[in-house]
């Protein structure tokens, strides 16, 4: 997980950003905002403690998600308009300028799902799969992080 090691830094205050982000009324909002500060959380720590993919793949979340989806949640409540591309740092993000917040949250959904799906299909374990599980998890990680910027950006 060296592809963390340049971007733990800038999280802390990201994380303590959502925190603050969280406290609205509106539940759903809250929900994603949290499940998304709780999902980078995972990363920070699994990266701190050296922790499997497996087990970082087991707490990933995506219930708050499902749930605004159901109820029909604008994701534009998030952040409105698109990312632009001068607050995307990382250059792997760069495709993602002109994107919503609904299409980003859509894209991470789906990576989740993916790396879900391999664990289940392999015996519940993602050690020995042919797929590059390290670059499908720091594409994850850096999708979070520019949806958690973006939201900062207001």
């Amino acid at each position: 997980m060296e592809w963390f090691n340049s971007s733990i830094a800038p999280l802390k205050d990201l994380l303590a950003f959502l925190y603050k982000k969280s406290k609205t009324n509106d539940i759903h909002k809250k929900q994603v905002i949290i499940e998304l500060r709780d999902n980078l959380n995972v990363f920070k720590n699994g990266f701190i403690n050296q922790s499997p993919y497996d087990q970082m793949i087991d707490l990933l979340q995506r219930d708050a998600i499902q749930s605004a989806i159901k109820e029909n949640f604008s994701f534009k409540k998030l952040r409105s308009g698109t990312l632009p591309s001068d607050i995307i740092k990382e250059e792997r993000n760069k495709k993602y300028a002109g994107w919503t917040a609904e299409k980003l949250v859509d894209k991470i959904d789906e990576k989740i799902v993916e790396l879900k799906n391999i664990k289940k299909m392999n015996r519940d374990t993602v050690r020995e799969v042919k797929n590059n599980i390290p670059l499908m998890m720091s594409n994850l990680y850096f999708r979070m992080k520019l949806l958690a910027d973006f939201i900062q950006s207001e």
